[in-house]
């Protein structure tokens, strides 16, 4: 399983038009092959900042999404609106900690 953080940092006056973006995509995205978890979150010290959480099967899932024809119209109709570049993570977890069953 692959969690990918992607950081995007928006001019102030295009965060409405990224969240109508976001929204027109994201079922599509999340029906990808292998997606299986996508969320948008917004900084909560800097609006103009987004995160977006996907947890894919594998890296080749992943691989096949950032090459389809879905993305490349995504991210046509996105960049244009950054203000810094944006960040992407890649992760494997390694551990996972749960809070403590009641003995």
């Amino acid at each position: 399983m692959i969690t990918r953080i992607v950081r995007m940092s928006f001019a102030p006056e295009h965060t409405a038009t990224f969240e109508a973006v976001f929204s027109e995509s994201k079922s599509r995205i999340r029906a990808s092959a292998g997606c299986e978890y996508l969320s948008l979150h917004r900084d909560h010290h800097h609006s103009n900042v987004y995160y977006t959480v996907s947890k894919w099967k594998s890296q080749a899932d992943l691989d096949r999404y950032r090459n389809s024809q879905l993305f490349a119209n995504t991210w046509a109709k996105t960049k244009p609106l950054f203000n810094d570049k944006p960040q992407a993570h890649s992760l494997e977890m390694i551990t996972e900690v749960s809070t403590p069953a009641n003995d």
